[in-house]
């Protein structure tokens, strides 16, 4: 259900902060290191990779900032909850 969360900020970046979630304890651990094992190191490279390419032009940086954010939520989207900001 993780990917829906990532799916929802991507489509609805703004106005959107991360949280840690309380609780999520070892398995939320087991299942971020599993994530990051399978796809969360290529898809936090490619948010990563998008932002600096973004942050080259002024009109891009709010963009780049938002591609930062999913990096990190897409490095370890287990115990982190999206919240209206």
């Amino acid at each position: 259900m993780d990917c829906f969360k990532i799916a929802g900020l991507v489509l609805t970046p703004f106005g959107k902060d991360i949280v840690e979630q309380k609780g999520s304890g070892g398995i939320g651990c087991v299942l971020n290191v599993f994530w990051i094992l399978i796809a969360g190191i290529w898809i936090f490279l490619s948010h990563v990779a998008l932002g600096v390419g973004l942050a080259v032009t002024i009109i891009g940086i709010p963009f780049a900032l938002q591609h930062l954010k999913l990096a990190f939520l897409a490095l370890a989207p287990f115990g982190q909850r999206v919240k209206e900001g």
